[in-house]
């Protein structure tokens, strides 16, 4: 129990840090990645074949730029893109300089997510309002969106915890949070412990965001 208390007390201030960290990257990163990607998504429905914006070249344009940046490893982007990150925030290190590449990493993913959930809604529920005249702007947020609320909530808990894992990564470049405790007192100071406490909060942290989001889709869903 000494040990536990001895423990407690020398980590516990690193630890809160680093979990605050972590959320300043998840939450900022989130945010402006939900902005990008969500009018992204819908452009990818829109430009499909059929549909009220028909264009097959801009809409192969964004498919190659999603599916190149998707088919590249977070770590590898994260270094890929240093130069880009420096001009953007002016650093590259700390909770700022990664924001860009978490924000360029997970801005396709969930631009991907919502033309998925968006193809979802019922092509049926959509020609009826379309019969009634009303805008395509209309029909976009207030019915494709609406209806597809329980499946995009869905798709953004899979981002957020994807994007989880990728701040973890960012530790390798002292962008702080977990990742990085864990990687520069975990493995670089030999502290199996810190190492050990640091999964298990990633672990409840995934778990319950899981659980949050299975419980809100299925609220949704019912209503």
């Amino acid at each position: 129990m000494s040990k536990i208390n001895a423990f407690l007390e020398e980590w516990t201030p690193y630890l809160w840090e680093a979990l605050i960290e972590t959320f300043q990257m998840v939450s900022i990163s989130l945010i402006i990645s939900v902005l990008i990607g969500l009018p992204l998504g819908v452009l990818l429905v829109l430009t499909r074949p059929g549909k009220s914006l028909d264009n097959k070249y801009l809409l192969g344009f964004l498919n190659v730029i999603i599916n190149i940046i998707r088919s590249v490893p977070f770590i590898i982007l994260l270094f890929f893109i240093l130069p880009f990150t420096k001009f953007i925030v002016g650093t590259t290190i700390g909770v700022q300089g990664v924001i860009v590449p978490l924000v360029v990493f997970t801005a396709p993913y969930i631009a991907r997510l919502m033309e998925n959930s968006l193809l979802e809604v019922d092509r049926g529920v959509l020609e009826a309002y379309e019969a009634m005249g009303i805008k395509t702007k209309d029909i976009i947020w207030n019915v494709m969106v609406r209806e597809a609320k329980p499946s995009i909530i869905l798709g953004l808990t899979i981002a957020t915890i994807g994007l989880i894992g990728a701040t973890a990564m960012a530790g390798l470049v002292g962008a702080g949070g977990l990742g990085d405790l864990a990687y520069r007192f975990g493995h670089l100071r030999y502290e199996p412990s810190v190492m050990y406490v640091t999964v298990a909060i990633l672990i409840i942290l995934v778990q319950g965001l899981q659980s949050i989001g299975n419980f809100a889709a299925a609220k949704l869903k019912k209503d």
